[in-house]
């Protein structure tokens, strides 16, 4: 290893090659295997490659239109999700706001919430609308709505720091020669966040994007998005040449989007001179600032928890009376699964811990290779393990069961396979906590590990792992969390006597009858309170703002 006057420690070759083959193994066997065969598989049934039928299938008229569904709904609710978040980071940046860490963490919940608990709280609001929820019920409304209730912390958190630590002298300067706060926004202060912006709307599209739960659950039977067709064509009509193309035309956008993300996110903070928040947020004194905060905090806190109270009062309501009936019959024998809920609750938490040990380690390897290894080597695995994020659980899912079927990874009926898919999908977010912690090491404490004669492994394990410990129980409640509500691959591969809470609920929810839907309300409330725990250690164990979920 060697480093430089305040550098971080850096690996050498060996060390970067050490660092970068296990995840790099991992990511090849149980990712890019499996999804190049059944892509393989799809597109070459024969054997041979046959483009004429990709042309076929790509100038199919229902292909355009789900194109065209999943892009147009993408780019809404990217746009809705900002016209709401950018006024809330302002008052968070802006003002000294009360228990905004409180705040921040609420609209984080929603974020971590599995999807199909978002989708299963907005039906139970829906519910109690009378003929405005029939009308919002399998609409393109509803999906949009609930990809903005999910990606609002998105745009919160990537751009409260910046925006708290911008210069205000270029707007104070702007006021005195009569701008008013609308044109001082829009041509001043809005410009100059233009990058931060622009990265969390590339997260928040690609999040709507491959949206697979909401759309499923909210979108009705004639709207599908690239992810849910992907879904149909395989399980119900096994036309894997259908969906290879479809996989391919999605990972094709996702990673495009991941470029686009990583070049904006790395030129942050450059373009503008930034000083410390603390200095900048302002008390709130006239009543204007409190109509400005509670008005802006206030409609944020009731969206958010509205969904959330609507689907606990659901959860206690069965045949017009409060109960809690729906609960205690989750220790009953099931009628539409093999195993009875409570065994679906246990199968989620062990198999959450296991996925959740896999995704640290991994995702610990990654950030070693990423922080400090080789730049280049680095960057490349960093964004190839960002790419299960974007990948079409339907195809993940079916290449497991196809392409991990002979020894020595005949893994088809084992337990491991299901948190091994989990890990794909948390390996990314445990790298989004730990990536700007390291970074955001002080160099100074490096310079004093060198005058004491420490070396660089010396400096890593003294220095910066007791710093990035609080950012590991971060991550880890992180994968937990993503473990927990991980759908669309689990229903391909969890086995009908493992279910997991997840797939539980969408039986329940296929079936008819009050007790099935009050049971499914049960198991999502009990879901959305783990995911609660979850966020509080994952906020009371963040450094600062670093991370960039």
């Amino acid at each position: 290893m060697r480093s430089g006057p305040g550098a971080r420690p850096t690996l050498g070759r060996f060390g970067s090659i050490g660092a970068i083959a296990v995840p790099a193994v991992f990511l090849a066997v149980f990712f890019i295997y499996p999804v190049a065969t059944i892509t393989w598989r799809g597109l070459a049934p024969d054997g041979h490659l046959d483009l004429g039928k990709t042309l076929e299938i790509l100038s199919n008229d229902r292909w355009w239109r789900v194109a065209w569904f999943t892009t147009w709904q993408a780019v809404v609710s990217t746009l809705a999700t900002l016209a709401l978040g950018i006024p809330v980071a302002g008052v968070l940046a802006r003002y000294d706001v009360p228990a905004s860490r409180l705040i921040r963490s609420l609209t984080t919940v929603p974020f971590v919430l599995p999807t199909i608990v978002v989708a299963t709280a907005f039906i139970a609001v829906f519910d109690t609308m009378g003929a405005a929820g029939d009308a919002l019920r399998n609409s393109a409304a509803a999906v949009i709505i609930a990809h903005v209730y999910f990606n609002l912390a998105v745009v919160i958190r990537a751009l409260v720091d910046p925006w708290s630590r911008l210069d205000r002298s270029e707007e104070e300067a702007a006021r005195l020669l009569g701008a008013g706060p609308f044109r001082v926004l829009t041509t001043i202060t809005l410009p100059r966040l233009r990058l931060a912006i622009g990265a969390a709307s590339a997260i928040v599209f690609l999040f709507s994007f491959t949206s697979f739960g909401v759309v499923l659950f909210l979108g009705g039977p004639s709207r599908s998005t690239l992810e849910v067709e992907t879904y149909i064509q395989t399980t119900s009509f096994l036309r894997l040449d259908v969906a290879a193309v479809l996989a391919l035309t999605q990972l094709a956008i996702v990673v495009s989007l991941l470029l686009a993300q990583r070049a904006l996110t790395g030129r942050m903070g450059a373009s503008h001179r930034l000083v410390r928040a603390s200095e900048l947020r302002r008390p709130i004194r006239s009543a204007r600032d409190v109509a400005v905060v509670a008005g802006t905090v206030g409609t944020t806190v009731v969206v958010l928890v509205v969904p959330m109270a609507m689907l606990v009062w659901r959860s206690l309501r069965l045949e017009g009376r409060f109960t809690v009936d729906n609960y205690r019959r989750l220790w009953d024998v099931s009628e539409v699964m093999l195993a009875t809920p409570a065994e679906a609750i246990w199968n989620s938490f062990t198999i959450a811990a296991a996925a959740m040990v896999t995704a640290l380690v991994m995702g610990t390897l990654a950030t070693i290779a990423v922080c400090y290894g080789s730049k280049n080597w680095g960057r490349g695995l960093d964004t190839a393990l960002m790419l299960p994020l974007g990948t079409s659980a339907a195809t993940l899912g079916f290449g497991f069961l196809v392409a991990l079927d002979e020894p020595p990874l005949d893994l088809r009926t084992s337990a491991v396979l299901v948190p091994i898919a989990h890990a794909l999908v948390g390996i990314p977010f445990v790298m989004r906590l730990l990536v700007p912690t390291v970074r955001s090491i002080d160099a100074r404490l490096h310079e004093t590990a060198a005058l004491l004669g420490l070396s660089p492994v010396q400096t890593m394990l003294r220095v910066d792992a007791p710093i990035l410990r609080r950012s590991v129980l971060a991550a880890a409640g992180f994968a937990f969390a993503v473990s927990l509500g991980e759908f669309g691959a689990t229903a391909f591969i969890a086995r009908p006597d493992r279910p997991t809470i997840p797939t539980a609920i969408m039986r329940y929810l296929g079936r008819p009858g009050a007790s099935n839907t009050g049971q499914a309300m049960a198991m999502a409330t009990i879901l959305m309170l783990v995911t609660v725990a979850a966020v509080a250690v994952i906020e009371n164990n963040r450094v600062g703002d670093a991370g960039d979920f």
